[in-house]
């Protein structure tokens, strides 16, 4: 097999080596970037959340005091404003959603599903967690959750401890049957905000074959440059060599000089292939007379 042949293999399998490292690298490096990325929008959908809370809750609500002795008015309610005003934008992007998932609501719109329960169950089995996040699948792709647990405090006790305790108005909106018995402290369920994963993925995608095109033709201009220094600097002059050499061998006289200028290595011989020449010579002359 010639040189060039085996150099260029060589070449060639070390390429694809460093390409199939760079390709692991990369993608998870990008799929890494896309997930943060994915839970910072989705942490700060659920700070907008909590500032809606805390807003309704100091501001709001005691405006409506009077109000609640006549009429139940959930816009009174946190968790009812945050879940309302995350209804606007999800409108327009259904793939974005906000909920307040639980397992015993007063508003049935609040239960949760079965993988929100699920969710919620860990938190409960797990009090030392605040947060948990992953990813699944949805008609509209993949999407990613950010997850915090809802905990009964004693501010919720009076419209969600016994139902004969809670307000009247509440029993005359809601009823009786659904969202009592909660205990102080007890994960009763969870802030959950999805966001679109697939849309991070897919951006993340483009970017890797574009970096991948960018470094397989970087290697391919590598490896056509190394062989024109290959040929210019080692094949040339070896060929030119060993062709000089061949042509001595046969006894031809006029041969011509052996080349100059390439590698040390290669003028080295090219020298040692002269003198030899010239031994030859100085040795026929003598056999001669």
């Amino acid at each position: 097999m010639r040189l060039v042949v085996r150099l260029n293999a060589a070449l060639i399998v070390l390429f694809a080596l460093a390409v199939a490292a760079l390709t692991i690298e990369t993608s998870t490096m990008l799929r890494t970037t896309a997930r943060r990325e994915a839970l910072r929008e989705a942490g700060l959908m659920m700070s907008s959340a909590l500032a809606i809370r805390g807003y309704t809750s100091t501001e709001i609500a005691p405006l409506l005091g009077e109000a609640m002795q006549h009429t139940f008015l959930p816009q009174s309610v946190p968790s009812y404003a945050a879940t309302q005003n995350f209804l606007i934008p999800h409108a327009e992007h259904p793939e974005y959603t906000y909920k307040e998932a639980t397992l015993n609501p007063t508003n049935p719109r609040d239960r949760a599903a079965d993988w929100e329960a699920d969710i919620i169950q860990q938190f409960r089995n797990n009090p030392k967690v605040t947060e948990m996040s992953g990813e699944r699948d949805t008609p509209m792709g993949a999407s990613l959750y950010l997850a915090r647990p809802i905990r009964a405090t004693a501010g919720c006790l009076p419209c969600h401890g016994l139902p004969n305790a809670a307000p009247k108005t509440l029993l005359e909106r809601y009823g009786g049957n659904n969202g009592f018995g909660w205990q102080a402290g007890e994960v009763i369920g969870a802030q959950v905000v999805s966001v679109p994963f697939a849309t991070a993925t897919d951006k993340a995608d483009r970017h890797f074959r574009s970096f991948l095109l960018a470094v397989v033709a970087t290697l391919a201009g590598v490896l056509l440059a190394v062989n024109g220094v290959l040929q210019v600097l080692v094949l040339r002059p070896l060929r030119r060599t060993a062709e000089i050499a061949d042509r001595i061998s046969r006894g031809e006289e006029q041969t011509g000089a052996f080349p100059e200028g390439a590698g040390e290595e290669i003028t080295g011989l090219a020298r040692a292939f002269e003198r030899m020449r010239i031994s030859l010579e100085k040795s026929m002359k003598l056999l001669d007379s």
